[in-house]
C-alpha cells in the first residue's frame, strides 16, 4: 500500500470538473457578447427605418416626421432619443436596452441619417 502523498486517484476528476467550469464561464461570456451584439443591430436597424420613416413623412411636417420615426422604433422595441431635422435631412438616435446581468440593463445606442440624395 501507499502512504496516500503520493497517490493522484480522482486527480482527473478534479481537472475535468475545473475544465467544465472554465467551458460553463467561457459560453456564458460569449451568450452576454453575442446578446449585446444582437441588440446592437436590432438598435441600428431601428435607426435607419425610423430615418427613412422621418424622411417619407417631411412633407407632412417636422413632427408628423419625427412621429413616424418614433412609431417605427417604437414597433422594433427601441426608444427614439432624439430626432432633428435639417433641410430635408433627418438624423434619428435609438436605444434599446441589453441585459448585462451583473452589469444590469444598459443601453445600445443608434444614429442614422436619411434625405435626398445630392
Amino acid at each position: 500500500m501507499s502512504s496516500g502523498a503520493t497517490d493522484d486517484r480522482g486527480s482527473a476528476t478534479v481537472t475535468g470538473c475545473c475544465a467544465l467550469a472554465a467551458l460553463v464561464m467561457v459560453t456564458a461570456l460569449l451568450v452576454h457578447v453575442g446578446s449585446a451584439v444582437s441588440v446592437r443591430h436590432r438598435a441600428q436597424s431601428a435607426a435607419d427605418l425610423a430615418a427613412l420613416a422621418a424622411a417619407v413623412g417631411l412633407d407632412r411636417g417636422t413632427d408628423a416626421a419625427c412621429a413616424a420615426a418614433r412609431d417605427v422604433a417604437g414597433r422594433m422595441r427601441t426608444e427614439v432619443v432624439s430626432c432633428e431635422v435639417d433641410d430635408w435631412d433627418v438624423e434619428v438616435a435609438v436605444t434599446a436596452p441589453v441585459l448585462l446581468s451583473s452589469l444590469g440593463v444598459r443601453d445600445a445606442r443608434a444614429v442614422a441619417r436619411a434625405g435626398p440624395a445630392e
